[in-house]
């Protein structure tokens, strides 16, 4: 079935058991391939006691037809006796369509329900709950062979250990299906049916007699039915050419090697298998990130769905670092992942012959051999630096065009501060006057409210220092006035009044009298 082949005429005739164990499925006269197994409008070829209702009545055979001649046959091989009879082939094939295959418990009485379960599944009227092909078959069996004891597996009914079987109805014949009866039509194959729509035709086909089984063979014993089955089902299932393998249930592992990890993982799992542990290894024969070795190797067979294993390329085992000056940051850190290496720590610098963005050098420098996976320090260039100018007292538009002529981005502040500058005026800016800045860094201008307006301390009648330090506290200039000839040394007067406000950081003279 794997093969895409669907045999189309299995029974126990058809089953050869060598001396040595081995199971052979025989008599590939009615093999087609599942893609051609389609329906036919005139006649069906099979064996009656064996075929599936859709061969009946459609004329179709795929892989689930062969399934349902199994069910049949384990079910002989469990009871001794076929599951539908009849006077005619016709009454037998009118079963097939119409009526279940009965539980082998009900004619063996004590058979295990897991055998009952089992036919049950084979042998369903309704293809599409059947079991897909012979490995899917061969999932159940094994299931079911292991919920049962060595008791149970040994113990055969008495029909099968006698050996008896009727075997009138087991030739290849050709069978004609009903078709539509025009009106009026009173000749052909269908007129001949009767009134019965499930009613058919039979006509023998006596094959020629059949070839001896091959030295080292015989005919299926109606014996070890599981074992039996589980033979038919191995080789059916898997073979061309010899027609038999030892297990159905092993996929080969797909050719992967030199791809990427994502090509390999896609082919492996559409393959039924799954991708186990992923490993690193050096090579000088395949690029980094390409599969390098696939454990179990490619064309091995595993188990089921089993686990494959990469082994991806680290590249070589030691790596230069290439030499990146002048290229983009972003263009030199795809040349070290390609090369096998990462960027590591990145400084910038200002610098008058390389581009902005661009990188000056890499420590270690070009050259240089490293493990793969090692870090490089780069450092990048923040282009020509730029000499900040002095905006404070400008208006805010002056300022900001004179510093993106520089080559600068400006920001104003949403919150204005009182300073000395005059209101509206710029009274900070975020880089001071003389500060290196690289182009397209950003300014951020603080606009002036005016000065805050402050009470002037009376200082008249103290001593010079004293009045000083009182007025300088408060934020203002202090100037100091005398008169000549100097003798005092106390303040006779103050230009502003003592008590009442003037801006902060004005200026406040201060007079000391004479002789």
């Amino acid at each position: 079935h794997r093969a895409g082949f669907v045999h189309r005429d299995m029974k126990p005739e058809n089953v050869l058991i060598g001396d040595d164990g081995r199971v052979k499925v025989a008599d590939f006269g009615l093999v087609r391939a599942v893609g051609s197994a389609t329906a036919t409008t005139g006649s069906v070829l099979g064996t009656v006691s064996y075929l599936a209702p859709e061969q009946i009545e459609l004329g179709t055979a795929d892989t689930r037809a062969d399934v349902y001649a199994c069910g049949v046959v384990l079910y002989e091989m469990l009871t001794g006796g076929k599951p539908h009879s009849g006077d005619t082939p016709a009454q037998v094939l009118y079963q097939h369509l119409n009526t279940d295959v009965p539980a082998p418990s009900a004619a063996v009485p004590g058979l295990a329900v897991e055998l009952d379960e089992l036919v049950a599944a084979a042998t369903a009227r309704n293809p599409e709950v059947r079991p897909y092909d012979a490995v899917a078959l061969l999932a159940l069996l094994r299931e079911a062979r292991a919920a049962l004891g060595e008791e149970q597996l040994d113990a055969l009914p008495p029909q099968a250990r006698s050996g008896a079987r009727d075997t009138a109805d087991d030739r290849t014949s050709v069978i004609a299906r009903a078709v539509p009866v025009e009106a009026g039509a009173t000749d052909g194959p269908a007129a001949s049916a009767g009134s019965d729509p499930h009613q058919v035709l039979l006509t023998n086909r006596l094959p020629a007699p059949e070839p001896a089984p091959a030295p080292g063979f015989r005919r299926l014993p109606p014996r070890g039915p599981l074992l039996l089955v589980l033979g038919v089902l191995l080789a059916l299932g898997l073979g061309t050419g010899v027609w038999y393998i030892n297990s159905g249930q092993f996929t080969r592992v797909p050719a992967v090697l030199g791809q990427t990890e994502a090509e390999a993982t896609r082919r492996i799992t559409d393959a039924g298998l799954d991708v186990g542990t992923t490993k690193r290894a050096f090579s000088d024969v395949y690029e980094r990130g390409a599969v390098m070795a696939v454990d179990p190797a490619p064309g091995e067979r595993l188990r089921g769905n089993g686990a494959v294993t990469l082994t991806l390329s680290r590249g070589p085992e030691l790596v230069k670092v290439p030499n990146l000056k002048n290229k983009p940051l972003a263009e030199a850190r795809r040349v070290l992942e390609e090369e096998g290496l990462a960027a590591g720590v990145i400084t910038r610098k200002f610098s008058d012959t390389v581009a902005q963005g661009a990188v000056i050098g890499s420590d270690p420098e070009p050259g240089t051999e490293r493990n793969p996976d090692s870090a490089v320090a780069l450092v990048v260039s923040k282009g020509a630096p730029i000499d900040v100018p002095d905006v404070t007292g400008e208006t805010v538009d002056d300022a900001t065009a004179l510093l993106q002529e520089e080559g600068l981005k400006v920001v104003v502040a949403t919150e204005r501060v009182h300073s000395p500058e005059a209101a509206g005026s710029v009274a900070a800016q975020s880089l001071a006057e003389g500060s290196r800045a690289a182009e397209g860094d950003t300014v951020t201008l603080t606009v002036s409210k005016g000065p805050r307006l402050v009470e002037v301390p009376d200082v008249v009648g103290e001593s010079v220092d004293d009045a000083r330090t009182a007025l300088e506290d408060e934020g203002f200039e202090v100037e100091v006035k005398k008169s000549f000839p100097y003798l005092g040394s106390e303040v006779t007067g103050q230009s502003v009044e003592g008590g009442s406000t003037a801006p902060e950081g004005s200026t406040v003279t201060i007079t000391i009298k004479g002789l």
